[in-house]
């Protein structure tokens, strides 16, 4: 059974010219920073999973979690050190997404920029492409 990492918000990114790369997702610094600092209390963990969930008032909703092993169909993104698995139904979603991590005085989360996105509910929780 998988544990859930922390409360992930989605941003539509319009406007935002694609860069060609060969990671369906890529990863801040800060993303790369506190993805390592979560693990490094995990040892038996390899990487986090990203996922979908059908939730919430716009449709789907990203969801974070730990993982011991990479699936059969998960697309695995290595980045400065750091192994992002993505499921096979986010894996759509996701292409040319850059997340972040942001903290401010009153909450500290992942923040994925989709440029695919056309629509997201008020509280920035649930998309829709």
């Amino acid at each position: 059974m998988a544990s859930s990492v922390v409360r992930a918000t989605v941003r539509a990114v319009s406007k935002r010219k694609i860069q060609a790369t060969r990671a369906a997702l890529t990863l801040t610094p800060s993303a790369v920073h506190k993805i390592k600092q979560l693990l490094k209390d995990k040892p038996d963990h390899v990487g986090v999973k990203v996922g979908v969930r059908t939730r919430g008032c716009n449709g789907l909703s990203y969801t974070l979690d730990y993982t011991k092993t990479k699936g059969d169909s998960d697309e695995e993104v290595i980045q400065d050190g750091v192994r992002v698995f993505i499921e096979k139904k986010a894996q759509l979603t996701l292409l040319g997404t850059e997340m972040d991590y942001v903290e401010d005085k009153l909450s500290s989360e992942f923040v994925f920029n989709n440029p695919n996105i056309k629509g997201t509910c008020g509280c920035g929780e649930s998309f829709n492409i």
